[in-house]
């Protein structure tokens, strides 16, 4: 099979939503981290073959953002540009979109990612209001819109703010927060093993940051001069013992998920460029790596943070690997409970027989993973998930993990809300 490379890429930093909007929309941030990638290639950004850009919740005047963000970076008139979503894995999404059309031959130099700017989700009218409204509107004569005008309550104007309907599932009816809550009792995953986890991750994060081990940031400028150079969401005090001290928000009375041992909302992008073996050649380009295999697969929406282990088990099994042949593993930390209830699932021969059909030969290549390759540089609990840029992160940073270390094989991956995961193999050289 021919090889997909991954020439570049870079990101913005993940700005943690702080109860108002923030200072970029979704192709604000896209555009951001974009322009300074394309500056630096060997060829114009007139020669895309397409640009895909994943996005869970555009803005209403950014509803096909890919477009919008293809214009802006001056990739012109002619390279076409689209839209996808498969929620929180919207920019692996993309990546896979571009891997799937080079390799049958349709493209050979595409810009992929994915953005979201989480605190400018909106806030919208309910089912009442927007029917008093259709009637207001419909009212022709000044005695019929008295005759709706008195029929309307202050209650109608009760906001319903559209991340948390779409942070719950609707057909299993729970938030993501309460199915990590079902891993967490499923593995016996305790508090104080959350908040650990927590901990560590935004310690991994400020010695990965002081080690410059983000260098795929690149820095954002608002409209009034502001400088935003790192993940503002990491905390320096962020210690098990603190976090002990946080209520639960999914389940107040039983449970042990809180807003310091999950993911932070936050607003950010990530842009890859992906490119065949022709098109390397081509412009002489020096790639981070290549994409070898990808894999989508689906569970029960009740425990959707498992979906990292349905997808990354066959789609090492189908390479003849195991985990320990990997170099590098990232998993996007959608909460503490889910990231460690994917490594206990592997650990589990009951579980992994069950629910994995791996036999006991199978399982001796997933049972034992070396947990010092796992999301070594830290995660989304400190830097933050803004839904449509985190799976091409986990791509982009895993690549740079591999360069860093010398390593050769690394799979990055991400839960799914609704029941779903995704993940990429990756090599390097």
């Amino acid at each position: 099979m021919k090889k997909v490379y991954v020439v570049d890429g870079a990101r913005t930093p993940f700005l943690k939503a702080k109860g108002k909007l923030g200072p970029f929309s979704g192709g604000d941030l896209a555009v951001g981290c974009g322009r300074p990638l394309l500056a630096r290639q060997s060829f114009s950004p007139t020669e895309f073959d397409e640009v895909i850009v994943g996005a869970a919740m555009p803005s209403a005047d950014e509803a096909n953002i890919g477009r919008v963000v293809s214009l802006r970076l001056g990739c012109g008139d002619k390279v076409p540009a689209w839209t996808v979503m498969r929620n929180c894995a919207s920019g692996m999404q993309a990546l896979d979109s571009a891997y799937v059309n080079i390799l049958v031959g349709k493209s050979h130099l595409v810009l992929a990612g994915g953005c979201d700017a989480m605190s400018h989700a909106p806030l919208l009218y309910g089912p009442k209001m927007v029917n008093w409204l259709a009637d207001w509107y419909a009212a022709k004569s000044f005695g019929q819109r008295a005759g709706v005008a008195v029929q309307f309550r202050l209650a109608y104007l009760a906001p319903v703010i559209a991340i948390l309907k779409g942070l719950t599932d609707p057909i299993v009816k729970l938030t993501m927060g309460q199915t990590a809550e079902i891993v967490a009792k499923r593995f016996g995953i305790t508090r104080q093993m959350m908040d650990e986890f927590a901990a560590e991750s935004h310690q991994k994060v400020l010695a990965g940051r002081a080690a410059g081990h983000y260098g795929e940031i690149e820095p954002l400028i608002d409209g009034v001069g502001n400088v935003y150079k790192e993940d503002d969401g990491v905390r320096t005090d962020s210690t098990p013992e603190r976090l002990a001290k946080l209520r639960p928000v999914f389940d107040k009375t039983y449970g042990n998920v809180t807003a310091g041992n999950s993911s932070q909302v936050t607003d950010g992008a990530a842009m890859l460029i992906l490119a065949s073996e022709e098109a390397v050649a081509k412009y002489n380009l020096k790639p981070l790596g290549a994409i070898i295999d990808s894999q989508w697969s689906a569970l029960d929406p009740a425990e959707m943070g498992l979906g990292p282990v349905y997808a990354i088990t066959p789609m090492l099994q189908r390479n003849g690997l195991g985990l320990n042949d990997l170099d590098a593993l990232e998993i996007n930390e959608a909460f503490a409970a889910q990231a460690l209830g994917c490594l206990a699932a592997w650990e589990s021969e009951a579980y992994c027989k069950e629910k994995l059909g791996l036999d006991s030969a199978a399982f001796a290549k997933f049972g034992k993973f070396d947990r010092t390759k796992f999301n070594v540089d830290g995660g989304a609990i400190a830097i933050g998930h803004p839904i449509g840029a985190s799976g091409a992160r986990v791509v982009l940073h895993a690549l740079k993990v591999l360069e860093r270390t010398g390593g050769k094989r690394a799979a990055a991956s991400l839960c799914i809300g609704g029941g779903q995961g995704g993940a990429m193999l990756l090599e390097r050289g």
